[in-house]
């Protein structure tokens, strides 16, 4: 099993930090930018993030299966990076600075093009670039170690994302005025578009990847889609990380508004910090915990604090910064091993297709998984923007007791029982380091031409390779 050095870990790290602009800024910030700023209208601007994230439900498990099957001296994943790098810049500098002249119906058709563009583009870059991740090392420890890095680079990212545009406007002397906020965005998109440029092509120039053979007689799409769905270790992650990631979108669409609204307060900025820095501050204890007690417990262990710890969120009310700032500090403490813990399960669950299948398609696992994040964050961002929207939200306004109460509830509680529901379901996962082990016994043996049992389903032999 290899040993990635520190250096490689970086390297395959530095693009997650840099492209944690896709969070932070394109989830919290953008939304309320374009409702309060530019002129979408808040529900028009929810369910159009909604159905952009329905549209990469389309382009992830594509561009996974295309990385899967391309064969260039670059590699597989290589060049999916690179150009991808150069695309989504564009579209982050053109999604930041929105014309100034725009009417409301001209608005939402602009935040609408680049907003598929910038998440098309970053499709092209994040699904091979995950991809590549798996491919990297094969050892059950040194794959968490891997992935806390990485996860714990895009912690760190977001974290500089939260807190950018209050030190942008420090610096540059801005208020909070529709003009100071315009001319915040345009400082960002001139800090993140280089950055993300040499961040990717450091990734790029310092891994070769791995020669495979092309096995495949013809794209079997859906063949291969369904066998996937029937990994059972797989679909138990999937189900239990994508019900997890619905209620954590939550309260990352609506901090600005529950800050603002719920708490009387104008530091939002400054709690999202303090969440971003637990979880990376913490993250090492995950690793280590990880490794004493294997992955299942720990992910367990982290759903469980983030989730008690914020359940106690939703009795907060006006003047309750303190304590609101404690309970934010316990929730992320496990935040940061709700990230990378799960990652470090998936490749392992790759692993277990290999056996099965015969090949290896992380691009198809990959994608999959994307396409459950994103749709989480369109549930989140989607269903909680629109019904904020409903529920009378006037920007910028005093609100009624029915918004502030929506605000409580979509913020606190539904957050809270989705987790609840992930901890039982993530129960039923089955893999282990012990079972880690004897499948990669298990593909080299069958790599060698000979059968092999399954380790999972005693009793049951896997031949030839059937897909």
């Amino acid at each position: 099993m290899k040993t990635l050095t520190l250096t490689e870990k970086l390297a395959y790290s530095a693009p997650a930090f840099s492209l944690a602009v896709v969070g932070i800024p394109v989830y919290v910030y953008i939304p309320k930018f374009y409702t309060d700023v530019v002129g979408v209208h808040i529900s028009a601007l929810g369910v159009i993030l909604m159905v952009v994230r329905l549209f990469d439900a389309i382009t992830d498990p594509v561009i996974g299966l295309v990385s899967d099957r391309l064969r260039t001296p670059m590699g597989r994943r290589r060049p999916f990076i690179a150009v991808g790098a150069v695309l989504t810049v564009f579209a982050i500098f053109f999604l930041f600075n929105p014309p100034r002249a725009l009417g409301a119906d001209a608005a939402g058709i602009w935040f609408t093009a680049l907003i598929f563009a910038l998440f098309l583009f970053w499709t092209v870059v994040i699904v091979p670039y995950e991809s590549l991740g798996p491919e990297l090392t094969f050892d059950y420890n040194e794959r968490t170690a891997l992935f806390s890095m990485r996860d714990g680079a895009l912690i760190a990212g977001t974290v500089v994302a939260a807190a950018m545009p209050g030190m942008v406007k420090w610096a540059a002397g801005l208020d909070g005025s529709p003009e100071g906020q315009r001319q915040t965005f345009y400082i960002l998109s001139l800090v993140y578009t280089p950055l993300i440029l040499a961040a990717c092509a450091w990734c790029v120039a310092v891994f070769r990847e791995r020669p495979r053979q092309d096995n495949y007689a013809r794209l079997q799409v859906f063949t291969w889609i369904r066998s996937s769905l029937a990994n059972r270790p797989f679909r138990i992650l999937l189900i239990a990380y994508t019900i997890s990631a619905i209620g954590n979108n939550l309260p990352a669409t609506l901090i600005l508004y529950y800050v603002q609204y719920v708490l009387g307060s104008e530091r939002a900025d400054l709690f999202l910090v303090l969440y971003f820095v637990t979880g990376i501050v913490f993250l090492p204890m995950w690793v280590f915990l990880s490794r004493r007690t294997g992955k299942k417990a720990a992910w367990l262990a982290s759903m469980a604090i983030n989730t008690g710890a914020f359940f106690w969120v939703f009795f907060l009310g006006p003047g309750d910064e303190i304590l609101y700032g404690v309970l934010v500090f316990l929730s992320g403490i496990g935040f940061g091993a709700t990230l990378a813990i799960p990652s470090a399960i998936q490749a392992d669950v790759i692993d277990y297709d290999e056996l099965i299948a015969g090949d290896r398609r992380e691009g198809l696992y990959i994608g999959l998984w994307s396409i459950a994040k994103k749709l989480a964050a369109a549930v989140g961002v989607g269903a909680g923007l629109a019904m904020l929207g409903t529920s009378g939200y006037q920007p910028g306004l005093a609100q009624s007791d029915s918004v502030v109460m929506t605000l409580r509830i979509l913020y606190a509680l539904v957050p809270c029982l989705c987790n609840a529901l992930a901890i039982v379901i993530a129960f039923s996962y089955p893999i282990n380091e012990e079972l880690h082990r004897q499948i990669r016994s298990g593909i080299q043996t069958r790599a060698a031409g000979q059968p092999v049992e399954d380790p999972l389903v005693p009793g049951t032999i896997i031949g030839q390779r059937h897909i």
